[in-house]
């Protein structure tokens, strides 16, 4: 597949060495084709213990945490490196990740890799120190300093949705605060993760342990990773339901905790806007790598006087695209992850049948794919919002369509839900949109189809969807401790 990982697989980043892993290896699996495309390096409870072992001692032993020149030095290094096995790494994210060709060029791998460069920067050009200046508290003359500092060892366990990204959205801003790290990626991605490994263990001057990447086949270990007690902070992205999990584990030790967790956002058309043409975009976009993004807008709530319209212009959108083949430039759709995964979206659709939803497109298995783990998209109408399928996080390529009476409403609609991770609204009166935009309880929105995307724009949840956020200063921030020191005189 490819010159970074060997030909009897992919190995553990351990203290600097690429090593077997304990329990021998896994299988990884192109969801496309269903063949297994080679072995990862599967670890066990002694690996992970080790990697937070060697991310400690790196910390407490080394000048990486007080060093923001030689971290942006690494990360520009790390940057370069990356970009120059770029085609590398874009066939093995399409063949592991099931990645839509062109989306490598953007979020599921360029763009990431390119980011880098902003958290370089940012160890470089942060403010670490602010004076408070002199104040007489109790009568004593103090001067007053604001200190930040790396929290320390971080657990970032990510999954496989978006590989790169997510897995650079941690490490970026996690090393360039000057932290160590122990990387859990997903089962379903382990190649992913053990190229990047590779690269940095031999074309960067990260010192040994201040990077372990630790795939396994093992979910346990994400819990021994959240509950160890050398570890500071765990950074995790995932379903809402491991998110809880997670939070308790953090809670043995109190450590600190980032979670990016699940959603159902809403994209709301106004009567206002173009109806066919905003329908279109939501239905195009909830297509895109097969609805495998947390913040795809998944809820079109639109006018009740425009339903009938609505949904007639979401399903012409939706009959045209095809599921297929992910390394063809033009696929939008590919592959659901896994046979689990396609599973769990066939359940959903069941569900939609039972409680009185209409199937208006999709609704099963492409008959042009024979092999793959491929779902048609798929369009549900004439449910309420409190179906199981407005209500709860699907992960494919399944939008649903719900009615609204007056802009009050659709607020209501769109907050009417456990989660508040992202979210639209399309319409052309200012004062409608501000009036929308303020009402729903959402970490970001996008008004008339602008990009919240963005290295430098801080993303996370309301609710169910997460605690914190990740990229941007505010991202930047959650992997630091804040200390005051106080001097008399």
């Amino acid at each position: 597949m490819t010159s970074l990982l060997p030909a009897d697989g992919a190995r553990l980043l351990i203290g600097g060495k690429l090593v077997e892993g304990g329990d021998g290896v896994f299988a990884t699996i192109n969801p496309a084709t269903e063949e297994v495309l080679g072995q990862a390096a599967n670890a066990n409870a002694a690996d992970l213990d080790a990697a937070v072992t060697a991310a400690r001692t790196a910390f407490d032993e080394t000048g990486w945490s007080r060093d923001p020149a030689f971290r942006a030095h690494c990360l520009e290094q790390l940057r370069t490196a990356l970009h120059s096995h770029i085609e590398e790494l874009r066939e093995l994210t399409i063949a592991e990740a099931g990645a839509p060709a062109m989306f490598t060029r953007g979020p599921q791998l360029e763009g990431p890799v390119a980011d880098l460069a902003y958290s370089a920067s940012l160890a470089e050009t942060y403010s670490w120190e602010t004076d408070l200046g002199t104040a007489q508290p109790m009568g004593i003359k103090t001067r007053r300093v604001l200190r930040r500092e790396p929290v320390g060892v971080v657990g970032a366990i990510t999954p496989w949705n978006f590989p790169h990204q997510i897995t650079f959205a941690k490490l970026g801003p996690a090393l360039a605060a000057g932290n160590t790290v122990v990387l859990k990626p997903a089962p379903d991605t382990p190649w992913c993760a053990a190229a990047v490994g590779a690269i940095l263990a031999e074309q960067t001057d990260i010192p040994a342990g201040v990077v372990n990447i630790v795939t396994s086949a093992d979910h346990g270990l994400g819990a021994q990773l959240t509950e160890h007690p050398l570890v500071d902070l765990i950074s995790f992205t995932g379903s809402t339901q491991t998110g809880r999990a997670v939070m308790r584990g953090a809670a043995t030790t109190l450590k600190k905790a980032f979670l990016e967790l699940g959603g159902k956002s809403a994209f709301i058309v106004l009567d206002d806007a173009n109806i066919a043409a905003a329908c279109a975009v939501a239905a195009f976009s909830v297509c895109v790598h097969a609805g495998q993004g947390c913040a795809i807008t998944t809820r079109l709530l639109v006018p009740r006087a425009a339903y009938d319209e609505a949904v007639q212009a979401a399903a012409a959108t939706m009959a045209g695209i095809q599921p297929g083949n992910p390394a063809e430039s033009r696929t939008v759709c590919g592959p659901l992850i896994s046979e689990r995964q396609r599973a769990r979206v066939e359940r959903y659709l069941d569900i939609a049948r039972s409680e009185g939803g209409r199937i208006v497109v999709g609704g099963g298995r492409p008959k042009n794919q024979e092999r793959g783990f491929f779902i048609e998209p798929t369009l549900i109408a004439d449910v309420p919002n409190t179906a199981t399928v407005a209500q709860e996080e699907i992960f494919g390529p399944v939008l649903v369509v719900i009615p609204y009476d007056g802009d009050d409403d659709a607020i209501r609609l769109a907050n009417d839900s456990p989660y508040g991770l992202s979210g639209s609204v399309w319409g052309t009166d200012p004062d409608r949109i501000r009036h929308v935009t303020n009402g729903v309880r959402t970490g970001t929105l996008s008004v008339n189809g602008g990009v919240w995307y963005s290295a430098d724009a801080p993303f996370g949840g309301y609710k169910q969807s997460g605690i914190g956020r990740e990229m941007g200063v505010a991202g930047f921030e959650e992997y630091l401790e804040t200390k005051l020191i106080a001097t008399a005189g």
